[in-house]
């Protein structure tokens, strides 16, 4: 009898595009998806309550006890041994990889295949614009279902050796014991940081006149993708231009950076 396949992936959008592109190629895999970002916050005791408390105090949005709800039902539906469970790893995107990096620490020993998209390349359909060369998946979710099922990206699953569990298993105890409350990219490894780190960043792209909040997001989201990176989401940015308001490093104008759309700032009139 055959098992069943179960993804196991750390991005709900690239949840999405890897249902669509298994359902193209007429399987019947299972996907579940992970929905808390673990590159920030704390995370020693994993505790849902804890982070959606975090959330709201540190970064200002209320809304996070429904991801955290999301984690827990994850976390319920994770795998048995009728499963042959694949998770899938890329070590470009922080939220991704400490998804991952949690899910492994809890299946200790239980077998599991990987597929890590951290090297891999991908190559655009002519459908999808004009020809450019092969480019980094970087993560499951930037990539077109029919990039995924043209190269049969599942078909890349393979078992880790001992040795690569051990080591992830390392690292996130590691993290954990920090317990830091940020965890970024460095070369292919995930590392504490402070909360401000990326305050220079966003401070680079602000200038004298009012630009609404999303564009100077925006801007920041896109910025560590030169490197092939993925960093912080757009509420976490977003929260980290309140902080600078509130220490009088940027001037407002609207409620709440949160609402980057209806919020704008500039660098202070001397």
């Amino acid at each position: 009898m055959t098992q069943t396949v179960l993804h196991v992936v750390f991005t709900p959008s690239g949840a999405g595009c890897l249902s669509e592109a298994l359902k193209t190629a007429g399987r019947d895999d299972q996907v579940i998806s992970f929905f808390d970002d673990l590159s920030f916050g704390p995370i020693n005791p994993p505790d849902s309550s804890l982070r959606a408390k975090w959330v709201a105090n540190e970064l200002g949005w209320t809304g996070w006890d429904d991801v955290t709800a999301g984690s827990e039902r994850f976390w319920r539906g994770t795998p048995s041994a009728d499963h042959r469970t694949v998770g899938w790893l890329t070590r470009r995107s922080a939220m991704e990889y400490a998804g991952f990096l949690e899910w492994s620490w809890r299946m200790g020993d239980a077998p599991y295949e990987v597929v890590d998209l951290s090297d891999v390349k991908v190559s655009y359909r002519p459908e999808h614009g004009p020809p450019r060369p092969q480019a980094s998946a970087m993560s499951l979710g930037m990539l077109h279902p029919d990039i995924i099922c043209q190269d049969r990206l599942w078909e890349l699953a393979e078992p880790l050796q001992q040795t690569v569990r051990e080591r992830h298993r390392n690292l996130w105890q590691q993290l954990r014991s920090e317990n830091a409350p940020l965890r970024v990219i460095d070369g292919d490894v995930l590392v504490s940081a402070p909360i401000s780190f990326f305050d220079s960043l966003l401070m680079s792209y602000v200038t004298d006149s009012w630009q609404k909040v999303a564009q100077i997001v925006g801007q920041a989201l896109v910025s560590p993708m030169d490197d092939c990176i993925i960093g912080p989401g757009d509420i976490f940015l977003a929260a980290r231009i309140n902080a600078l308001v509130k220490r009088g490093r940027l001037e407002f104008q609207g409620k709440s950076a949160l609402e980057i759309r209806f919020s704008e700032v500039r660098l202070p009139r001397m």
